[in-house]
């Protein structure tokens, strides 16, 4: 089920209204939300739902088991089981075919045929995500930095709590599991600012993201066809279609969420406002750099054993990031240019000490710089967005070709946009842009709250008719999140 289908607005209202119904008994409120979040998984393949139950059941029950004992060995084997069952389901879902491919094409390059075909396997939506959560909650036990809970109920309805279960924010038990073991008030200022939050979600994916995605496909699917600023423009939208596509979906699941009276971590912060890739990824995903960080990049040593170890800590990191989001070479590439990236930023930062990078630092070296971040964060997504390396290769080749570019010709058309939704895409992103320039500094629903009702109430009916008239209805796949495929 999408957060942006008519199945959604029908299954929401039924579910918030039992919810606040029920909302004073504890334990039929968290049945409401289980079934409730079965459903929503369930409608896209109700077979997978055995794969949550199966990851739920085994780390409640080791969580148990690990808190037990104060004996290393034994608390060390029971993490093991966790870890060897979630990333077990993982690694057979997502990566063995992977595996089996690359197996494969190295024999080829030994000039060996092997006769062996891939399996026929479906990945599951959303397994990335709510693996790391659930293992993050044995880790987390296994630290001794949280105690497990007795209560199975909640943890089933904590690991597959449908506004976040299939595209995040990865949640740690620490902040979101103690929220089903308490009741909520239903606060109207709650409600109102969540509804906000969601709208402007739905005004992310519909209005931008839905709108870029069919021109950045048409010349990503063939990109021999397409040269100069063709490819520019393509890759510039791609980021902002990723971002919008992203971080609207993460908006509407912190705002079903909190209308419920739960809050949620925030994943994004203006990510292309950064003047360096390590500031841009302290504000892109931050639930999932801040997971790599705490279960891979701390564990490896972190900073802790030399210079050299850590940029090596980093990379491996970077690297594994861009497994995690893609069985495929081209994402591996993606993640190890972030990771080159950051270990010379790391470097420099180790040469140079931060407090003269800050005497030094005004408005225009800020631009600069952060016209920099910004390139080397869209030359990356040609990895990302290409199918495979071979098209990256010829994309990143087309770039500097002379091509007629399409904004001043009819060529526009060929792309999938005519002039009207190059337009509004375009004013669309500006609004954004400064939305998210002033909501760095303030905050802008509180700013808007302040305004007399006509003003508010006029935003709000503006919204709406620009959600309802310009969001882009025409795409076959507009309902697809691209971060459902992670």
């Amino acid at each position: 089920m999408f957060f942006n289908s008519i199945d959604f607005a029908i299954f929401f209202p039924i579910v918030l209204t039992l919810y606040w119904m029920v909302s004073k008994q504890l334990t039929l409120r968290n049945i409401v939300l289980l079934l409730a979040s079965y459903v929503f998984y369930g409608w896209w393949d109700w077979r997978f739902l055995l794969l949550i139950v199966i990851s739920s059941a085994v780390d409640f029950s080791v969580g148990k088991k690990i808190a037990a004992t104060e004996k290393r060995t034994t608390r060390k084997a029971w993490l093991i089981v966790s870890l060897c069952v979630n990333i077990g389901l993982l690694a057979y879902f997502k990566y063995v075919n992977f595996f089996i491919t690359s197996f494969i094409d190295g024999f080829r390059l030994l000039g060996a045929e092997l006769d062996i075909t891939p399996l026929s396997i479906i990945l599951p939506v959303g397994i990335s995500f709510y693996t790391f959560q659930t293992l993050s909650y044995t880790i987390d036990i296994y630290r001794k930095k949280i105690q497990p809970t007795e209560n199975v109920l909640s943890f089933f309805t904590f690991v597959a709590f449908f506004p976040q279960l299939v595209a995040g924010p990865i949640e740690r038990a620490s902040h979101l599991l103690p929220q089903f073991q308490k009741t909520h008030l239903l606060v109207y200022e709650q409600v109102k600012s969540g509804l906000l939050l969601v709208g402007f979600g739905l005004f992310k994916k519909m209005v931008i993201a839905d709108r870029a995605a069919v021109l950045v496909n048409t010349v990503y699917e063939s990109p021999s066809d397409y040269k100069g600023l063709e490819v520019i423009i393509a890759t510039i939208l791609f980021a902002f279609q990723i971002y919008c596509d992203f971080s609207g979906y993460t908006d509407i699941a912190r705002g079903t969420a909190r209308m419920m009276g739960f809050d949620l971590m925030k994943n994004f912060n203006a990510p292309y406002f950064s003047r360096s890739i390590t500031m841009f990824w302290h504000r892109w995903h931050i639930s999932l750099s801040t997971w790599f960080r705490d279960y891979v990049y701390f564990p490896l040593g972190g900073n802790k054993k030399g210079h050299y170890r850590t940029y090596l800590n980093l990379f491996i990191v970077f690297v594994v990031s861009g497994l995690w989001h893609g069985a495929a070479i081209t994402f591996l590439i993606w993640g190890a240019i972030h990771g080159i990236i950051i270990v010379i930023e790391k470097a420099i930062r180790n040469t140079i000490s931060q407090d003269f990078i800050d005497k030094k630092s005004n408005y225009l070296s800020k631009f600069l710089l952060g016209t920099m971040t910004f390139t080397v964060v869209c030359f990356a997504w040609i990895f990302f967005r290409a199918e495979t390396v071979t098209d990256a290769i010829i994309m990143i080749e087309n770039l500097c070709k002379p091509a007629d570019t399409f904004l001043f010709s009819e060529k526009g058309d060929t792309l999938g946009l005519d002039r009207t939704h190059m337009m509004v895409l375009w004013i669309a992103i500006i609004g954004l842009l400064a939305l998210e320039y002033i909501g760095h500094y303030k905050n802008v629903y509180k700013i808007l709250q302040k305004q007399h009702s006509i003003i508010r109430w006029s935003v709000y009916v503006i919204s709406v008719y620009i959600l309802i008239i310009y969001g882009y209805y025409g795409y076959e796949d507009r309902s697809q999140f691209i971060y459902f495929q992670f």
